[in-house]
């Protein structure tokens, strides 16, 4: 598939570390004497659920078993040193507090406390208190729900369910081993930010310094004379390779109904390559994991039409996990990012005209988009000119995978933090303009006017990330564990 063929093994900056979660379990110490063989058995459901962990690709440390305060104590200084995204209390029976107090206290990232009870019920005929105990999974967690309240921390969340073939419990431990990967590269990242917003989009601008606090990444204030420096050292070869990697992502079909609008050129084709090449060499150079730029350049010059020109180099580098968006949008960069870690795709986004008749609006974006989640083979049309920016070149339109689609829009609010906008919807196939830039018929409840109407009551800016699937409240819970506000536009 397209995401295969995108894969470049080369691109140093792009390779990301696997998210770094721990696991430790919790009992009762006085059991271990009173009923011999239990311990053992618990320590055996505790490999079985590192397992299940380690299957979604995430670096798993094991801390073993906690099972008095002491023990506790020891336990909370190797979880602080090991630098990790997220922590799991294995609950392999009942356990007092004190194993669980002083971690949920100093610990900053998230725990999530899990019960995962080896029978799915007792065997009353045969049941005994050895039985109970190997199955009371479940018994502390009010307890520890209550001590972690009283250490001004919020109740944990919880994953219940049965050791064996419950598919409740792994879609769950799926979903927290990606939001943990979103977590780890969020606070390692380092976007790129080259050049400035659009003059006058006052929603745009954003504060490097709060994208570190809340975020915990790093902003790269990047130069346009370096990838113009990038740029001017292509070869004819590295050209000629390109162009041929991009006429086979990209259909090239005969202009439709938008005047402005043509056939792919030659020349803008070549353009695209060899901007395209440089790109690439400029975020490696730069390690970076993101790209956020706007830069005019003055009229006529060559690094205006190399600024202009990124749009075909951007999308193949979003499709293999670098976001990339225009109008020097750092926030939305961030929701990409996220989404991206999710694997639910990320493509840069705003509404379009709504279809009255049918209830629908369109949502895309000109510019850079993720070729990863298009329905179809993407088009590449030469514009005449990019509305509302100079220069002119090669536009990539498509249209997002059918089926549900998950919006998030990162908003500053008037106290200076930052707010998650979130809705679900539908992406419904049907024609779109061809105007060389993305669209998709997005469908949403109600109805689009009062859809239209919660949404902008939120404050959103005009951008937003794009992706497939219905991930609201998953993103709901990545803005909790950053401490960050969120909502979800209701659609009854």
């Amino acid at each position: 598939m397209m995401e295969m063929k995108l894969k470049e093994k080369n691109l140093l900056s792009l390779q990301k570390t696997a998210a770094r979660i721990g696991l430790f379990g919790v009992g009762y110490d006085k059991y271990w004497e009173q009923f011999p063989g239990l311990l053992e058995e618990l320590m055996h459901k505790h490999e079985v659920i590192l397992q299940k962990f380690s299957d979604n690709k995430v670096t798993v440390i094991d801390f073993g078993m906690v099972d008095n305060p002491a023990r506790a104590y020891t336990v909370v200084k190797e979880l602080e040193a090991a630098n990790l995204d997220m922590v799991f209390c294995n609950m392999l029976t009942y356990a007092t507090s004190g194993t669980f107090g002083i971690i949920i206290k100093t610990l900053s990232i998230p725990v999530v406390l899990v019960a995962l009870q080896p029978l799915k019920a007792l065997d009353y005929s045969k049941a005994s208190t050895y039985m109970q105990l190997a199955n009371d999974d479940i018994c502390s967690l009010p307890e520890f729900a209550g001590v972690a309240v009283r250490m001004g921390k919020s109740v944990p969340d919880v994953i219940i369910g049965t050791l064996h073939d419950d598919l409740q419990v792994e879609a769950q431990i799926a979903e927290y081993c990606r939001i943990s990967k979103v977590l780890h590269d969020l606070k390692n990242a380092q976007l790129g930010h080259l050049g400035h917003p659009i003059n006058a989009m006052l929603d745009m601008h954003t504060d490097a310094t709060m994208l570190t606090s809340m975020f915990g990444c790093h902003v790269v204030e990047c130069e346009a004379n370096e990838l113009m420096s990038c740029y001017e050292q292509i070869s004819e070869e590295e050209i000629i390779k390109e162009e041929s990697r991009i006429l086979d992502f990209f259909d090239t079909p005969d202009p439709v109904s938008d005047p402005i609008s043509m056939k792919l050129q030659k020349s803008d084709l070549r353009v695209a390559a060899r901007v395209s090449v440089a790109l690439k060499n400029f975020v490696q150079k730069k390690e970076l994991h993101g790209l956020a730029y706007y830069y005019d350049g003055a009229a006529n010059s060559e690094l205006r039409s190399v600024m202009s020109n990124l749009i075909v180099g951007n999308s193949l580098l979003t499709a293999i996990g670098f976001p990339m968006c225009g109008e020097s949008d750092m926030k939305t960069l961030v929701a990409l990012l996220l989404m991206d870690r999710l694997g639910i795709g990320g493509s840069f986004a705003e509404f379009h005209p709504v279809d009255f008749n049918e209830g629908f609006v369109l949502v895309g974006h000109d510019g850079p988009h993720n070729i990863s989640i298009a329905e179809g083979k993407p088009v590449l049309r030469s514009l005449k000119k990019y509305h509302g920016k100079p220069g002119n070149g090669a536009g990539v339109e498509f249209k997002i995978k059918e089926g549900p689609i998950t919006m998030l829009s990162i908003t500053s609010t008037y106290d200076g933090r930052f707010k998650f906008v979130i809705a679900e919807g539908e992406s419904v196939k049907g024609p779109i303009p061809p105007t060389g830039n993305t669209n998709t018929r997005g469908f949403f409840k109600p109805d689009i006017r009062t859809f239209l109407a919660r949404w902008i009551s939120e404050g959103p800016t005009h951008h937003f990330a794009l992706g497939i699937g219905h991930h609201a409240k998953t993103i709901e819970k990545v803005a909790k564990y950053l401490n960050i506000e969120s909502v979800i536009i209701r659609q009854e």
